[in-house]
């Protein structure tokens, strides 16, 4: 019996998986090396399949994700602890600005993996590119 990842087309490349992977940090297409050498920028080549990542081109996506995320995570929980406890609004500014800060500096790696394994699966900005025989 086949396996499954045999009866696949050759050219499907599976988009959640894709994505889930770069979420990770990981290469999209194996899954194993890292997709970024540093804090927000992805390395050129995977280091265990050598897979092509140079080509991603994420942009401002991630981050007007990140913030509408944000946002709207932290609006209603900003408004409902003012009505429930009334702080003041120093303690509200140093809560709520620390909390978006470290919420974004989670949410921004993860988010722009995802973007770039969305980008891979989609064969978009010359990850569908065949090689050039060397």
């Amino acid at each position: 019996m086949p396996s499954p990842a045999a009866t696949l087309d050759s050219n499907e490349r599976p988009t959640g998986q894709a994505m889930l992977r770069g979420a990770l940090g990981r290469c999209p297409a194996c899954g194993e090396g890292k997709l970024f050498r540093s804090f927000l920028k992805v390395a050129d080549h995977c280091p265990h399949c050598n897979e092509a990542l140079h080509h991603q081109r994420a942009d401002d996506g991630p981050a007007y994700l990140t913030i509408l995320l944000v946002s709207h995570l932290g609006a209603p929980l900003l408004l409902a602890c003012y009505i429930a406890w009334r702080p003041s609004a120093m303690t509200m500014i140093w809560t709520f600005g620390l909390g978006s800060i470290i919420l974004s500096m989670l949410l921004l790696p993860r988010i722009k993996g995802a973007f770039v394994g969305l980008q891979w699966a989609r064969r978009m900005h010359g990850f569908g590119a065949e090689p050039l025989p060397s």
